[in-house]
């Protein structure tokens, strides 16, 4: 695990997504967003912000997706958010494509980020969501004094 809250655990992908693709999942089983509790929906945002800045930082794409899955083979299974920084090497291994189209090439192709990469890459990770987290913290105190 990378980083968590109250309602939601934050990892990296398993499977075939590119380096630096992170879930945003619910801790509850939730399988849409209509579905969160108070908890979960305050959380979001910040985290949703949080988890971008990681991205951006660690991987300086050209865009970062934010994209809500939950299916399962027939029906709806569990909410997961993935995070995903989309690079120029990144659209140039998949010829270019973009948004749901270069998704649905990466899940095709089924090539997965090396293990040792994606271990550095959580490390690194999990420093910067601390940093992100307390200053988020000391902001939110110095708001609060005020």
């Amino acid at each position: 695990m990378l980083h968590e809250t109250t309602a939601w655990v934050v990892n990296h992908v398993v499977g075939p997504m590119n380096l630096g693709t992170l879930i945003v999942g619910p801790r509850e089983h939730v399988v849409a967003v209509a579905e969160l509790d108070d908890t979960a929906a305050v959380e979001l945002g910040p985290l949703l912000r949080d988890t971008a800045h990681v991205v951006e930082t660690l991987c300086r794409p050209e865009q970062t997706y934010v994209c809500v899955w939950s299916h399962g083979h027939d029906a709806r299974k569990h909410l997961h958010i993935a995070v995903q920084p989309v690079t120029a090497e990144v659209r140039a291994r998949y010829g270019g494509l973009r948004a749901e189209q270069l998704q649905a090439r990466m899940m095709a192709d089924g090539d997965e980020p090396d293990t040792t990469a994606v271990e550095q890459f959580c490390e690194r990770a999990r420093e910067l969501f601390r940093s992100v987290s307390l200053t988020n913290i000391s902001n939110i105190s110095a708001e609060e004094r005020n």
